[in-house]
């Protein structure tokens, strides 16, 4: 894994961090104000380079359950975006800053995402609670449908640096070259 690669993920992890205690809001994206699991990756990727790839439609709470068949919103917009990692999901060790894809049930398209934290824990937003830090447990883990991580670059934005506080004590610069 190359050194761009292990920064990316560090800054993800970092910028996911920075949203931890931020209550949940359907179709919200706004730090310390609100977001839903969507809104997290928004803003995460947001904080990586500076502006959306694209905006997301309007959705309701059970968008993934009224997808036309043989769709798979989420995954085809992670797939438009971000890079997929390769490998069966029985054996799923995700990277910290690496994004998770999950559906509540198998024949439904993927409709929650969170950001691994490494050491068996994800950042996610859900209904009723706030963007937290939890345990990566086996129920997660056998409703994952895909990981992806972040673009080492992102050409589509002018480059931007900033640093990310990654724990109380420590930092890194991110520096996004087009």
């Amino acid at each position: 894994m190359s050194a761009m690669r292990r920064a990316i993920g560090a800054a993800a992890l970092g910028e996911a961090r920075l949203w931890l205690g931020t209550p949940y809001r359907h179709q919200a994206s706004l730090r310390g104000v609100g977001c839903d699991c969507l809104g997290l990756l928004r803003g995460v990727w947001c904080g990586l380079y500076g502006a959306e790839p694209e905006v997301p439609p309007p959705y309701s709470g059970t968008w993934a359950e009224s997808a036309a068949p043989g769709t798979d919103p989420l995954t085809e917009a992670a797939a438009r975006h971000l890079v997929p990692v390769p490998g069966p999901l029985a054996d799923l060790a995700p990277r910290p800053g690496d994004v998770l894809l999950f559906a509540f049930r198998r024949h439904l398209p993927a409709r929650h995402c969170a950001i691994a934290a490494g050491d068996g824990a994800m950042i996610h937003a859900h209904d009723g609670a706030v963007v937290a830090e939890v345990a990566l447990t086996g129920w997660w883990r056998r409703h994952a449908t895909g990981v992806f991580r972040f673009p080492e670059r992102c050409g589509a934005y002018e480059e931007r640096v900033d640093t990310v506080s990654l724990t109380p004590s420590t930092s890194m610069t991110l520096r996004t070259v087009s």
